[in-house]
């Protein structure tokens, strides 16, 4: 025992020691984490994870109780018909047709039972995601009617009735099993967030009471069960974000919280925060940002609405090209895009929006390399010669015309962008926005005599030649059966740099 305990002192004591001699040797000890203070300046001074601007794709969920009706005027958002339905004129289309399907006695909360998920099943919703190529999923904790689909007291306190998943409808904490299911597959995993609540009795009666009584307390309890990776906080426009303590709430999130280090944020936490206060700036059903300066990420649906809407026809969703191309485009920009699914009332993510979720997987199988881990060129695209049409940026609902900008030759006399560019290092792609022809010319581009050009997805090297700084690939010329993947294809360009016009 003597012997063990002088071996035990011993070993403790060469520790220190080798401590000390380290620190004598001028090593530095570790220091700690930066505290951040409740104001914007500090609070923005925190950077961003990296994983964040490494993962440019994630998935966006809008499912709850508005799940059941799954109904919007076309062109809005289904998750938005207890608020629709809540102007009872009979010229309002929303509230006629909750009277003829339902009738006028029917309230928002009588949805709640029906809301079963019955045939939920978390596991193959990620197995879809993985399959789609995403690295992140944000699905709606709670939306602007407050029903939370975990555990939360506060829902059912400030309420006064069963409002959320466990005590009403599924039975099941479905936030709880989604983020079980995507971890195990290594998916990051967060959560949208809507601070105000339309017609919460709290939040009509005393604000200043909400925020502290009901915000502050259900947040820290969601943070706390599910440790996010990413908060899409929104529903911040009734008040400044000093009226909602953002401040306060997001320094407690940044230094205590158990997802302190990994997390990020967006711009909604507050009436003058959008691109202004936050980890980064968000922009919806618009065109995004035009360049790098700030992180962002462009969120949309892949028809008119976020939750799943019964009248969305076939010709209302956009193509699995578009979101090819939108994703490539954003990724050039310095962009994350966020697609957004609506599940039905069931728990089934309905198969056209699964379908353009594998399209968009093959593609990335192909070209991830080009999209993944890359960061802005000094030039983001290739343009054709002609008139260069403009897009406009902004936060909301700015029309993108994207898909009338992109071809391999002029259109008439305006011109399209021929290729997006992203990099890695000195390595740069060339996304072209279809089958180049027999040449792809790039102008602009410094070469190196060991750069070496490949097309991902296709065997050997391709011949090209340099003249200034132009570079002109000689493309392989293959049969539709042997091209790697469809609507847009990645050129790899070794020590190379693509040069600012």
């Amino acid at each position: 025992m003597k012997i063990k305990t002088r071996i035990i002192n011993a070993l403790v004591f060469a520790g220190i020691m080798g401590v000390l001699a380290a620190g004598a040797a001028g090593v530095k000890a570790q220091e700690p984490a930066k505290k951040y203070e409740a104001n914007w300046e500090s609070l923005n001074s925190r950077p961003n994870p990296q994983w964040f601007a490494d993962a440019k794709f994630g998935i966006f969920i809008h499912w709850g109780i508005y799940a059941v009706p799954s109904w919007a005027v076309k062109g809005q958002y289904s998750e938005w018909y207890w608020n629709r339905i809540a102007d009872r004129n009979p010229n309002n289309p929303w509230w006629r047709y909750h009277v003829d399907t339902y009738g006028g006695d029917f309230e928002y909360k009588d949805f709640a039972p029906l809301f079963k998920a019955n045939l939920y099943d978390p596991a193959f919703w990620a197995d879809i995601f993985v399959k789609s190529g995403a690295q992140y999923v944000v699905p709606t904790s709670k939306h602007h009617d407050g029903y939370a689909i975990w555990p939360s007291a506060e829902a059912n306190r400030t309420w006064g009735r069963a409002w959320n998943s466990m005590d009403v409808g599924p039975k099941r904490d479905l936030l709880g099993e989604l983020s079980t299911a995507c971890r195990e597959r290594g998916l990051r995993f967060g959560f949208y967030y809507s601070l105000y609540e339309w017609y919460n009795p709290l939040w009509l009666k005393d604000r200043k009471q909400y925020v502290r009584e009901h915000l502050f307390p259900q947040f820290k309890d969601v943070v706390s069960r599910y440790s996010p990776d990413i908060i899409f906080s929104d529903g911040e426009w009734d008040m400044p974000s000093a009226d909602w303590k953002s401040e306060e709430l997001l320094a407690w999130l940044y230094n205590e919280s158990p997802c302190k280090d990994q997390v990020v944020v967006n711009d909604r936490w507050g009436s003058e925060c959008r691109h202004k206060n936050g980890g980064y700036f968000t922009t919806e059903y618009a065109a995004g940002m035009q360049d790098d300066s700030y992180a962002w990420e462009e969120s949309r649906g892949m028809g008119h609405s976020y939750g799943y809407s019964r009248r969305e026809a076939a010709e209302g969703y956009k193509s699995s090209q578009y979101f090819i191309i939108s994703l490539a485009d954003t990724v050039s920009r310095g962009g994350n895009l966020l697609l957004d699914i609506g599940p039905d009332e069931f728990g089934l993510i309905p198969p056209i929006m699964q379908q353009k979720l594998l399209d968009i997987g093959a593609w990335l199988k192909v070209n991830g390399e080009a999209i993944y881990g890359t960061r802005c060129a000094k030039r983001t695209s290739e343009w054709t010669e002609g008139e260069r049409p403009d897009q406009k940026r902004g936060q909301y609902m700015v029309s993108d015309s994207i898909m009338e900008q992109i071809g391999q030759k002029p259109r008439g006399d305006s011109a399209v962008k021929k290729c997006f560019f992203t990099k890695k290092g000195d390595t740069h792609y060339a996304i072209t926005t279809g089958w180049p022809g027999k040449e792809l010319l790039i102008k602009k581009i410094k070469v190196s005599p060991e750069t070496e050009v490949t097309l991902l997805g296709h065997e050997g090297k391709l011949h090209y030649k340099v003249e200034g700084e132009t570079l002109t690939i000689e493309v392989p010329q293959l049969s539709v059966d042997e091209v790697p993947c469809l609507h847009a294809y990645s050129f790899k360009i070794t020590q190379s740099e693509v040069l600012a016009e």
